[in-house]
């Protein structure tokens, strides 16, 4: 995999695409079930991406940070925001998502900086 976030998810996505071919049906099940979770309701699509973000800096999943923290931005978070859910990731998960909320941030950088 490649070094930047924006490369990193771009490589993820294209290998993601491979496994959408091979197991369509899993995949489909996969996109609806994320696109009923993302749905606005009584928490808007940013703050359901806020807690994935977070999810997935305790699970230590580099993906889910590349591809939420893309998301993200594109729904207008910012800097503030990222950070204070960054800090329950962190009391969350102790210091193995310290170190994710820092790969987190990075990518929000990398990706803001494009």
């Amino acid at each position: 995999m490649s070094e930047t976030y924006a490369e990193y998810t771009q490589d993820l996505s294209a290998t993601i695409g491979g496994i959408r071919k091979d197991i369509p049906e899993v995949m489909q099940g996969f996109s609806a079930m994320a696109g009923a979770a993302l749905a606005d309701g009584a928490l808007s699509k940013k703050t359901k991406e806020l807690i994935a973000l977070s999810i997935g800096v305790a699970g230590h999943c580099k993906g889910c940070i590349g591809f939420h923290v893309k998301a993200l931005i594109a729904l207008g978070v910012t800097r503030e925001e990222l950070a204070e859910a960054l800090g329950m990731a962190i009391y969350m998960g102790g210091g193995p998502s310290l170190m994710y909320a820092a790969e987190a941030m990075q990518a929000f950088e990398e990706f803001t900086a494009e």
